[in-house]
């Protein structure tokens, strides 16, 4: 390669267009440093410039044999890496702005979703628990606690004596206690 050192660049682009290597690492030599300078500058971040830049040596070795050059060869590297950094600083934006109307969940909402969901499951069970009553006492139990009727009514309602609906109400509590537990069962006291 020590003797590409005095090729001017259009020596070298044209070799490049045949696909040598050493006229690609040369040119590669040459801009590099200068590109990314220029790119550091625009963006400020080290990684960022090092990638616009090794783009776009990857895209003029792919391209190499399609690339019409108008201009000086540092013209034509300066503008296509300009472009580059005009690309991703519209990228950027057009991520920032996806990102801002993304609303992530904070930690308190997070726990009230999953208190939520784990309220509701809990609720699914019991209600499971209460459908495997006897079909008598899952009435009375109903009555009582999800329609807020007292056990004179829940009597006059089926036709029953109050000391029957006290006795099923008492058997439905102890079934659902056995079944859920005591930390459930006073759940069940205090939401159903």
């Amino acid at each position: 390669m020590t003797g590409y050192n005095g090729y001017t660049d259009q020596q070298l682009i044209t070799l490049l267009k045949e696909g040598d290597h050493s006229a690609y690492a040369r040119l590669y030599d040459r801009y590099f440093q200068l590109l990314f300078v220029y790119a550091f500058k625009r963006l400020k971040n080290e990684a960022e410039a090092k990638d616009v830049v090794q783009d776009f040596f990857t895209v003029l070795w792919v391209k190499r044999g399609t690339l019409n050059f108008n201009c000086a060869i540092s013209a034509y590297c300066f503008t296509a890496v300009n472009n580059r950094i005009i690309d991703l600083f519209l990228h950027k934006r057009v991520t920032d702005k996806y990102m801002g109307s993304i609303s992530f969940p904070t930690e308190q909402e997070e726990a009230k979703t999953d208190h939520l969901v784990r309220e509701k499951q809990l609720m699914a069970y019991i209600d499971k628990e209460i459908q495997a009553l006897p079909v008598k006492m899952r009435k009375i139990f109903e009555l009582s606690r999800k329609s807020n009727y007292t056990y004179k009514e829940i009597a006059d309602e089926l036709s029953i004596s109050e000391k029957t609906v006290h006795r099923q109400m008492s058997n439905a509590l102890m079934r659902l206690r056995a079944k859920l537990g005591l930390f459930v069962f006073l759940m069940l006291l205090t939401k159903i």
